[in-house]
């Protein structure tokens, strides 16, 4: 099963109200200015997105309301990170109900895990699902990963798992790609980072934060026709912020979403612990990132 995906698919954030729960009118501004900066994709439920903050009732609606505004004007990509191979084949196919064309499956929560028990793992899953689907190998934050050796026998045995969602150096990703003989589709995230050279390197795509991915989309548009220093251009407007938020998950999104927030012009009330806590100095790095990106 060939990959028909490529591109910038951004992970929505999930934006909460000053209750705690799920904010409604933030996500729709966040998916529509999206769409209309011509993203290539969006994805949803990812780290970026809080999915193991969400409860399963949480994750239905965020992915309700996605679906909903996204209405098939792009390709939808969903994370899928249920505890067990029973939970994750029916949120996939409620996924697919829903419109997604492609999923992401995080590895279970389980310590110690070895790369046998997990290639059986996803590839119990996989058969379950009809569209194409990902593997989100990122150890340093989910604490378990796969070789590329057992990418690719993964593929072998099971053909529609065709993509790796990874979080990857552009050197390291290159060598995904060429020891997996280039049978896996890789999109990168790192929030972004090195997202010119992860394209050089062969990456298919890269799911970034929601807050810059207007000047990645340039950046990626202009690698595609071989235009590499217009990329280079558009990948330096964002990356004083993406480098600001790259270090942890909590730190991406406690900061991410408010850069994007200060954005789309809405105003965030809540955030959903655990978190980063905001500081003086890190709000006045946001607000003259978003200054300097301007709105959406």
């Amino acid at each position: 099963m060939a990959p028909p995906f490529s591109g910038i698919y951004p992970m929505v954030y999930a934006f909460f109200d000053e209750g705690g729960s799920l904010a409604r009118e933030p996500v729709l501004a966040l998916v529509e200015a999206m769409v209309r900066h011509r993203v290539h994709g969006v994805a949803v439920l990812g780290l970026a997105s809080e999915v193991n903050k969400l409860s399963l009732e949480e994750r239905h609606q965020l992915l309700d309301w996605v679906a909903e505004f996204v209405a098939g004007r792009v390709p939808l990509c969903v994370t899928v990170a249920e505890s067990s191979v029973r939970e994750q084949v029916a949120f996939g196919r409620t996924a697919i109900e829903r419109g997604a064309q492609w999923l992401i499956l995080q590895p279970p929560p389980v310590k110690g895990i070895d790369e046998g028990e997990l290639i059986r793992f996803f590839g119990a899953v996989a058969d379950k699902l009809d569209v194409p689907v990902a593997i989100q190998n990122a150890p340093q934050y989910l604490g378990v990963g796969l070789s590329n050796r057992a990418l690719k026998e993964l593929n072998a045995l099971h053909p529609n798992v065709v993509i790796v969602k990874t979080e990857a150096t552009a050197v390291a990703v290159e060598r995904l790609i060429s020891e997996t003989d280039g049978r896996l589709a890789v999109f990168n995230g790192r929030g972004g980072l090195e997202t010119v050279d992860a394209l050089r390197a062969g990456c298919a795509g890269l799911i970034p934060g929601g807050e810059s991915f207007d000047r990645l989309v340039r950046a990626y548009e202009e690698m595609r026709i071989g235009h590499e220093s217009e990329a280079e251009v558009a990948y330096g407007e964002a990356l004083p912020v993406i480098a600001f938020l790259e270090d942890t998950v909590d730190h991406l999104v406690a900061y991410g979403k408010l850069v994007a927030a200060h954005r789309l012009g809405v105003a965030v009330m809540g955030h959903r612990l655990p978190t980063t806590e905001t500081t003086s100095f890190g709000m006045a790095a946001v607000e003259r990132f978003a200054r300097q990106l301007g709105p959406l």
